[in-house]
């Protein structure tokens, strides 16, 4: 035998529409306006970045090191001019994002020392203040933000790089763990410290 039931959400209410029901419809219209208004915005296609984005996978003694990073071109985006980097595109003495966009990355499974400083195993963003005659890794603690949101307070630690001339120059700004050595490679000049598990 089958019997059918029907539900009326106003035979709980009454029959004339309450707060309640009022307050459900304004809801469910809201709700709807937002869907409409924001699915085309979802939908469009998303702009090529400028500078492509690269992972740096590595394993050093049985540790995972991974670095995600964005990498700009020696010439200008817009001109097509070749750009002086050190000293110039990244000034001497300034905190620098160490790449393009979001901040640069680093994951660890376990820790490590770079340039004989220690790192509990975790995420940190990187970046750099290069100067004249060397370079500082900043590794901070905040993660997630765009590359120039950088607060100082953050700062786990800052390891001195040693600074020497590239084998061959860097058209675009390279990130390197090779043999255990962390290299930055952009221009003619790489910065590089020993990393250790």
């Amino acid at each position: 035998m089958y019997v059918r039931t029907s539900f009326r959400l106003d035979a709980f209410v009454g029959r004339d529409e309450s707060g309640a029901m009022k307050s459900l419809r304004s809801t469910l219209f809201i709700l709807s306006a937002l869907v409409l208004t924001t699915s085309p915005l979802l939908a469009q296609e998303k702009k090529p970045r400028v500078s492509p984005h690269e992972t740096v996978n590595a394993t050093v003694g049985g540790t995972k090191i991974t670095i995600v990073y964005g990498r700009p071109y020696m010439k200008d985006p817009k001109t097509g001019e070749k750009r002086k980097i050190w000293g110039g595109l990244v000034p001497f003495g300034k905190v620098w994002r160490m790449g393009a966009d979001e901040a640069t990355l680093l994951t660890t499974d376990k820790d490590i020392t770079i340039g004989g400083t220690a790192i509990a195993a975790g995420t940190y963003s990187l970046y750099l203040w290069p100067e004249d005659g060397g370079a500082k890794l900043i590794v901070n603690k905040q993660t997630g933000q765009w590359g120039t949101k950088y607060d100082e307070k953050q700062d786990l630690v800052r390891i001195d790089l040693k600074k020497s001339a590239a084998e061959k120059p860097a058209d675009q700004f390279t990130i390197a763990v090779d043999n255990g050595m962390l290299k930055l490679m952009w221009e003619d000049t790489q910065y590089s410290a020993q990393i250790k598990s």
